[in-house]
């Protein structure tokens, strides 16, 4: 772990790069110069972009690609350069940030006690539990005493410095057990999350929310994680009053006596309960999956991941694949230093991975195959800081292909909205019937094995009413409605990108004639606070938690 010096040491360099401001008049005949080659040049690798930065050099490196962006701007601004979001694309870091079309923002919540017990855990009083100091996002909410107001006007303004679009943005709150935080805390923490994207300060949540409706940063997703023993009726009610679309939740394993050996203090059953309950409240279920936990065996984990997807009662829309790290100061150590415990080799984790991915369906989403945890934790097992692409690399060698969502994803490509093909995926969990409908492309994409996936929208039509959600008890539900493609400005035109076309319309009206097939006189949707005015001119009207459209007739 690093040291606090080394962590001083890492602060001040960053800020030494980043927190000095470029002399405009005095470099402008170099920096139009570079954004001009940068324009010009189709495909530049990072050391070609570093080489042109050091045309501008402050002594102790090159000019800052935030630096650049804020000069290309203000150039823009006075007429200098011509706008041209071609250009600000090339100048963009780490595109891949909004490519699904909205911008993340992650906060922390402060460390507070965690009700579970497990043996892989690590566990720092200055964290909330399981997370390490020196993780990338830990490392900055600990820099700000986990502000909530700070860590989310900051982490909006360091998208918007390298070049993002920020009116958009999916809230991530981690940390602990979301759910055993007092109420008080939850709420308020949101609040400041809400009042940071709006600009401006409110006196309750409710306030926060209405601005939020109209406001410059618009939260069109808010996620949460918690334990599946810690989801009743009542928690689902309350998680839609502070607005929340999505929850993270660590199922870890579907066999119960590798829940029981590695003390997660809950079972497969409650598991299962979770999700019947947060599908019926229109969340999107985002599963956490431990291979590698004690007893396990690469066989064994494969047989349990097929389980996710067999069970009609789990079958998460999106999943993180986190292999078991072994890190010092966890019980699972002791087990390991006693020869009970061995971590898989990275052959082992890259062929497992592999074998998982290609028995993915294609209605969920892969996000993670590693969770980030510096590798100087880490005491045996693998390191492998670029798990997906090794995946990726074995199963082309295979002639297999993932087709979760993520990879079939349009990304940076563009598409014809015209051309796209509407898919219709339907199957089965043991409380609802769900519908995936996609916009794809008519053939594979480029080096993809599988049609470029523009857009997509979860419905889902409940075998029975949900005696605790009056409002929805008898209404159909979107739980998603996501058109991909780098975000673009509320009102931008999109030149071939997907969003902005019209296909978040079009999924919503053949949504519309599936529920009333189906027989339902009511279609409700789980909306975040700044997709309201949006289902607002589609016909849904505000209730107390969900936004409801009447389609009978």
């Amino acid at each position: 772990m690093a040291t606090e010096q080394e962590l001083a040491q890492r602060r001040a360099k960053w800020q030494a790069a980043h927190g000095q401001t470029i002399d405009i008049d005095e470099y402008e005949d170099e920096l139009v110069a570079i954004i001009e080659q940068i324009a010009a040049t189709e495909k530049l690798e990072p050391q070609d972009i570093t080489r042109l930065l050091y045309r501008v050099s402050r002594g102790d490196g090159p000019l800052a690609k935030d630096q650049l962006i804020h000069s290309y701007r203000e150039l823009v601004a006075r007429g200098v350069l011509p706008p041209s979001r071609e250009t600000l694309a090339r100048l963009r870091t780490k595109p891949v940030r909004t490519i699904s079309g909205v911008a993340p923002v992650t906060v922390l919540t402060k460390p507070f006690p965690c009700p579970g017990e497990c043996i892989f855990c690590p566990e720092f009083s200055s964290m909330p539990k399981s997370y390490i100091p020196d993780e990338p996002g830990a490392l900055r909410a600990g820099q700000l005493e986990f502000d909530p107001y700070l860590q989310t006007a900051l982490r909006i303004r360091a998208l918007d410095n390298i070049g993002h679009s920020t009116d958009k943005i999916e809230l991530l709150i981690l940390g602990g057990t979301w759910s055993y935080y007092p109420t008080d805390y939850q709420e308020w923490f949101i609040h400041r999350c809400l009042d940071a994207m709006n600009g401006r300060d409110s006196d309750t949540l409710e306030e926060a929310q209405r601005l939020n409706e109209t406001a410059p940063h618009r939260n069109v997703g808010l996620v949460i994680e918690t334990r599946p023993d810690y989801v009743d009726e009542k928690e689902i009610v309350r998680l839609r009053r502070m607005g929340v679309t999505k929850v993270q939740i660590g199922v870890q394993s579907v066999d119960d006596n590798i829940l029981s050996r590695n003390k997660r203090g809950h079972t497969v059953e409650q598991t299962r309960q979770a999700f019947r309950l947060l599908r019926a409240g229109g969340f999107k279920i985002h599963a956490h999956w431990m291979p590698n936990l004690l007893g396990a065996t690469p066989q064994s984990d494969l047989e349990d991941f097929v389980r996710l997807w067999d069970d009609p009662a789990l079958r998460p829309d999106e999943l993180k694949i986190y292999p078991c790290s072994l890190l010092a100061n966890t019980e699972l150590y002791q087990h390991w230093e006693r020869g009970e415990y061995r971590p898989y080799t990275d052959q082992e984790l890259i062929v497992l991975v592999a074998d998982c991915k290609t028995r993915v369906p294609p209605y969920c989403r892969i996000n993670r195959v590693m969770r980030d945890i510096p590798a100087g934790h880490v005491v045996a097992g693998s390191k492998q800081s670029n798990l997906r692409q090794t995946v990726h690399r074995v199963m082309k060698a295979r002639g297999q292909a993932c087709q979760c969502i993520r990879c079939r994803e349009v990304r940076g490509e563009k598409v014809e909205a015209s051309t796209l093909v509407l898919q219709e995926l339907a199957y089965d969990t043991d409380t609802t019937r769900e519908h995936l409908l996609s916009f794809v492309t008519p053939e594979a994409g480029p080096g993809r094995a599988h049609p470029l996936l523009a857009g997509f929208l979860r419905l889902s039509l409940p075998k029975s009413r949900p005696r605790f959600l009056d409002e929805v008890a008898d209404a159909a539900m979107i739980r998603e409605v996501h058109v991909y493609g780098p975000a673009l400005e509320i009102g931008e035109e999109g030149d071939g990108k997907a969003q902005h076309s019209g296909l978040g319309t079009r999924l919503i009206e053949r949504a519309v004639g599936i529920a009333r097939e189906a027989g339902f006189a009511r279609l409700a949707v789980i909306a975040a606070t700044g997709t309201r005015s949006y289902y607002r001119a589609r016909g849904f009207g505000l209730g107390e938690l969900y936004m409801v459209r009447d389609i009978g007739g």
